[in-house]
């Protein structure tokens, strides 16, 4: 299966299981636009958001930069839990008791109104109630996980604690704790569902329209010059296509991370599973169309664009694994996802600033935005309908001063950027144009000039300017997903210099290779 792996031909660009489900798809925004309620970003968030507003009877117009559900929402492993591995020793630590309470009881409302919204609208989008476990094969990570079940006995949460070996599991443990009665679904075909339901309530919906500036906090610009004019903006853009509005690239540290859907000819494990331990093991089994169980192995993440072994390596990590205590004999999909944390760890969910009444956002969600992007969406809707929520507090993005942890982690990741930037901005091209082989890419000199070059298997040559169009960091090369990735901020661009991942909004220069 290594073998296999390696090989281009048959293991060529990334593609996500979800998104092989037929989606529905929309025009381009081509002419100026009016609207109550602007949602901006079609992933969970933005979808959840605008079906909600729409059923309350807002005049609502949701807006997506590339194909809906083509970013966070469709690269996920798709767990609906209350259970994101170690959190709530941490909150309480960070604020008190009853936050981490609230933090808890926001994922089960999340998990809660997807069920209920897919029962009410009969979608069959795959859900299934599980039991979730974080475990731990060392004995670092079991101190850790009982002082997690510590946690959980303070807030009342229920779970199971293992010591020991964990019979589910085909491999030793250490530790584990358990929480019952979780879910996992298919997001797309909840999503699609979704999609259609806000067609039929009479909301507008725009794909391949990229939004790239907020003038005057109610007019979006987009990359085509049309506007969008909005009594209220919802940014769900996963990363803020506006972020210099609150300085969110300032509190947002950006990683990636891996999965792969394969066969397995032994009975899956039941339930969803990750691990305490660094690096990262997601499990979870997927149900195929034809009734057959797969298993998804996730993890192995890293900051984006500073991945210290070549990116193609923490697919062939994830497959080991499998080999190793699952006896996987054959890969159906791979993917990478692309998540945002925030510097208290809770999403910020809300006013975007202090001056900015009319701009909600939803960013932050800590590589587990399945029940928290419903809640965010409920929260939005709560905001915008003028209604209480319990979460306004905990998730506000301008909530009080920073604590002494977080002011540590704000230096911590702004002098990173500082010495990332000088870093990637230093580096020197060693290959020329002719040196790249198809199916390869990377620094190349033309002419005493620094530029990224990939040649696609056909043999053409694609050459474009390195400087990140976010705040000129330089780009590294990412040769599992072809892209050009910014160590800085997180912008990721395509071979072709198309932006994959914001806070970027503007692509990279095109070189004609052939001048």
């Amino acid at each position: 299966m290594k073998d296999r792996f390696a090989d281009q031909e048959q293991w060529q660009f990334p593609e996500s299981y979800w998104l092989t489900r037929e989606i529905p798809t929309f025009s381009k925004m081509t002419d100026n636009q009016e609207t109550q309620i602007g949602v901006i970003g079609g992933g969970i968030v933005g979808i959840m958001t605008a079906y909600l507003l729409a059923k309350s009877g807002k005049k609502v117009c949701l807006v997506e930069a590339r194909s809906l559900l083509s970013g966070v929402t469709g690269h996920t492993t798709a767990k609906i839990s209350a259970q994101p591995s170690l959190i709530y020793d941490k909150i309480i630590q960070t604020f008190n008791e009853e936050q981490a309470r609230l933090y808890y009881q926001a994922n089960i409302d999340g998990l809660k109104l997807i069920n209920q919204t897919s029962d009410n609208l009969q979608i069959d989008c795959d859900f299934e109630v599980k039991d979730a476990t974080v475990y731990a094969t060392t004995e670092k990570g079991a101190e850790k996980i009982k002082k997690e079940a510590r946690a959980y006995e303070k807030l009342g949460i229920s779970a199971v604690l293992t010591e020991g070996k964990l019979q589910t599991l085909p491999f030793n443990t250490t530790a584990a704790l358990t929480m019952s009665r979780q879910a996992q679904f298919h997001p797309v075909k909840f999503l699609t569902g979704l999609l259609n339901e806000i067609k039929r309530l009479g909301g507008l919906i725009y794909q391949d329209t990229r939004a790239v500036e907020l003038e005057d906090d109610t007019t979006v610009i987009m990359e085509n010059g049309k506007q969008l004019s909005c009594d209220t903006v919802v940014v769900a853009s996963h990363y803020p296509f506006n972020d210099f509005n609150g300085l969110y690239f300032s509190k947002l540290s950006i990683s990636r991370s891996y999965a792969v859907l394969v066969k397995n000819p032994h009975p899956l494990p039941e339930g969803m599973y990750i691990s305490a331990d660094s690096p990262t093991r997601s499990l979870r089994s997927v149900r195929a169309d034809n009734g057959e169980q797969l298993l998804l192995i996730g993890g192995d993440s890293h900051k984006t664009g500073k991945s210290k072994s070549d990116t193609q390596e923490h697919y062939h990590n994830l497959l080991t694994f499998g080999e190793e205590f699952f006896s996987t004999d054959e890969v159906v999909y791979h993917w990478s996802a692309q998540d945002m944390t925030t510097l208290d760890k809770l999403p910020y969910v809300g006013q975007m600033t202090h001056r900015s009444p009319h701009v909600l956002v939803a960013t932050g969600f800590n590589k587990w935005g399945m029940a928290m992007g419903a809640t965010s969406a409920k929260l939005i809707t709560d905001i915008i309908m003028e209604q209480t929520n319990p979460y306004r507090d905990l998730l506000d993005p301008t909530r009080g001063k920073f604590k002494p942890a977080d002011v540590k982690q704000f230096f911590i990741k702004n002098t990173t950027v500082g010495k990332d930037f000088i870093t990637s901005k230093s580096k020197q091209p060693k290959l020329v144009p002719d040196d790249l082989l198809a199916d390869e890419g990377g620094l190349v000199s033309v002419s005493g000039e620094k530029m990224g070059g990939y040649r696609d298997q056909d043999g053409e040559l694609h050459l474009v300017k390195t400087t990140c169009t976010h705040m000129g960091c330089g780009l590294n090369w990412n040769n599992a997903e072809r892209s050009w990735d910014c160590p800085c901020h997180g912008s990721r661009f395509s071979y072709k210099g198309e932006v994959l991942n914001g806070p970027a909004v503007t692509p990279l220069e095109n070189v004609d290779p052939t001048l």
